[in-house]
Order: structure tokens, then sequence, then C-alpha cells
């Protein structure tokens, strides 16, 4: 079978994790091209990843015939002409979240691809494809859990992240902690119930870094989410978790609950000594999703050799961003907001 050739852009801390992959992870795939306007980056994909070609202009690699997909991995406010430039140009997209950060140039972008119905587009909402997830979304499936009444979500980022953040704090293309964050609970919410939003309430708090309150940004965020049927989402976003990367989902329905990564550990190891019983906790989220983003990967270019579109479209892209909005709306206007 053919290799799909893959030209990735962004080669950051995701951007990374995402090219290991495609390079080394995932059959039927060879990454031939990368696109950076950091020269350490390029540098990096010639002799790690032993990349074809490199580029620094994005339409350049466009252009390049040998190229069938681009995997994007770029600054979040980026995305949907990124998007639009590589299915007018004939190439397979992948496209990491969120889809965009403005809902009219998402719904623009969503025309683009729903004109190239015979190209793949594919969004990154990876915890779709982590085990766990997948194991707690069958139980929902098949009722297990009776009618689902509360799920609750937690997505904290470890605090040695924190430093960096702030620095770079206002100047940043990430929408802000709930587009940022709260993205992947949102999908998740409607995933788990097949319902949509109807409400959101949001509050904020800046205590360790209060000079975040000066650019917009914030540390910790927390939202309460009604969905159409009225069950509950309750979620907690932030980037100051001392004990390393949290990611926990809790569903509640009337006939069970159930609770993933209840503790964020690391492996099955324990460790026993003077400072008490010790659980390692992952660090980062390459470290948690690493299987996860290997399949989201390992889902895409088998989308292009078998031509299905993934089950992850760009409506909950859509979808995504426009409840994420209206969660900084809330709490930039302390006020509840209607999302229908």
């Amino acid at each position: 079978m053919t290799n799909i050739n893959v030209g990735i852009i962004g080669l950051g801390r995701l951007g990374k994790a995402h090219a290991e992959n495609l390079a080394f992870n995932v059959p039927n795939c060879n990454l031939y091209a990368a696109c950076s306007v950091v020269e350490a980056e390029l540098l990096y994909a010639k002799e790690h990843l032993k990349v074809k070609k490199t580029y620094s202009v994005y339409e350049e690699m466009l252009a390049d015939n040998n190229v069938d997909a681009v995997f994007i991995v770029s600054p979040s406010g980026l995305h949907c002409s990124q998007i639009q430039s590589a299915m007018k140009a004939g190439k397979h997209v992948f496209s990491e979240k969120p889809l965009g950060l403005d809902t009219q140039e998402i719904e623009e972008t969503i025309d683009v691809i729903n004109q190239y119905p015979d190209q793949i587009f594919m969004l990154g909402f990876m915890r779709r494809y982590d085990e766990s997830y997948k194991y707690a979304k069958q139980m929902v499936d098949n009722g297990e859990l009776g009618e689902l009444t509360v799920v609750r979500s937690y997505s904290i980022d470890p605090s040695e992240g924190m430093e960096s953040f702030v620095k770079f704090a206002g100047a940043s293309f990430s929408g802000g902690l709930f587009a940022d964050m709260s993205i992947h609970d949102i999908d998740l919410l409607r995933w788990f119930t097949n319902q949509e939003v109807n409400k959101v309430w949001a509050l904020g708090k800046n205590a360790a870094y209060k000079e975040l309150d000066e650019v917009g940004e914030l540390e910790t965020g927390a939202v309460m989410l009604q969905m159409q049927d009225n069950t509950m989402g309750i979620f907690v976003a932030g980037r100051n978790a001392q004990h390393g990367y949290h990611v926990e989902t809790e569903l509640i329905g009337t006939k069970g609950m159930l609770r993933i990564a209840q503790v964020p550990e690391k492996n099955l190891v324990t460790v026993m000594n003077n400072e008490g019983v010790v659980r390692p906790t992952s660090r980062n989220f390459p470290e948690r999703f690493s299987q996860a983003f290997t399949d989201e990967a390992k889902a895409f270019i088998n989308a292009i050799v078998t031509g299905v579109q993934p089950e992850i479209k760009a409506n909950d892209g859509l979808q995504a961003t426009k409840i994420a909005i209206a969660c900084q709306k809330s709490y930039e206007n302390n006020e509840l907001v209607d999302v229908r």
C-alpha cells in the first residue's frame, strides 16, 4: 500500500509529539515535510525526523505536489485560514483544536471543507481516542449508568509551565482559558450526552499570579453548563496544578457513576518511603495522552486510505468554540449566557 505523504506545520511541544508519531508510529504514513518559522525546529525535523523537505512558508509546502495531507499544529488563531488554504490546495487536513477562535470564521471554514467531500478533514479532540474515555463512552451508550445527570471535568496544567505562560500571556493566540483548556471537556460533554449546551455560567480567579488580571487571562476558571435535557456539566480549568498534569472526568447517572483518572497516575508504581505512600503522576499532556495522540493520527491516515470521513466533524469544533466563547463572555460580564 502506498504511504500517505504528510506535511506538518508547527513543531512546538505538541507539534513535536505529533511529528514523532507520524514519523515513527503510524502505519501507511510518511512524514515528508515540515513547516516552521523557527530554524531550530526545521533542523530538528531534518536531523531527527528525517523529513525530505522543510519550509518556512506554509503556502510553499501546500504547493508541493508530493504532500498528500497536512497536520496543522500552529497557534489557534491561524487554524481557520490554514485549513481553508490546505483544502483549496487539494490536501487532506488534520487540525489541532480549537477549529478556530471566531464563530463566523469557523462557519466560513466549514463551508470550504464541505466543498471538498472527497478530502478528509479531522479535528484533534484526542480524548475520544483514549482507551479509558472510550470505555466510559461505551458504558454510557449501553445504558449502564442510566440517564446521565452530571458530567464533571477537571483540566489543570502543571504549575511548572506557569512562569512561561505568564511571560507571554496577553500575546498568545490561545483564545483564553476556556478555549484553550476547557475545549476538550466541552467536546466530551457533548460526546457523552449527545446533547447541545443551552446555558453557561463561568467564574474565575487569579491567586498565585494576579498580574494575569492586567492582561485578561485566567489562572483558574470554573463553569456550570446546562444541556438541552437539563443534564449538568461542571468544569474546572487551570494552569497551576502543583502535583502534575491533572485531567479527571466524572459521570453521574441514575444507575451509577464512574470516574476517569481520579488520580492522574503516571503508571502502576506505588512508592513507599519516608514520605509515606506515593503514586507518581503524569507531568504533561504528551505523556498522559501519548497513546491517544498516536491512535488519532492512525485514525486520520486510515480515513485517507479508506476514504471514510472520521467521526469527529468540523461542526464539533464549531459547537465547542461557541460554548468556550460563551464561557469567556459569562466570566467577563458576570452573567448567565444563553448559548442557543
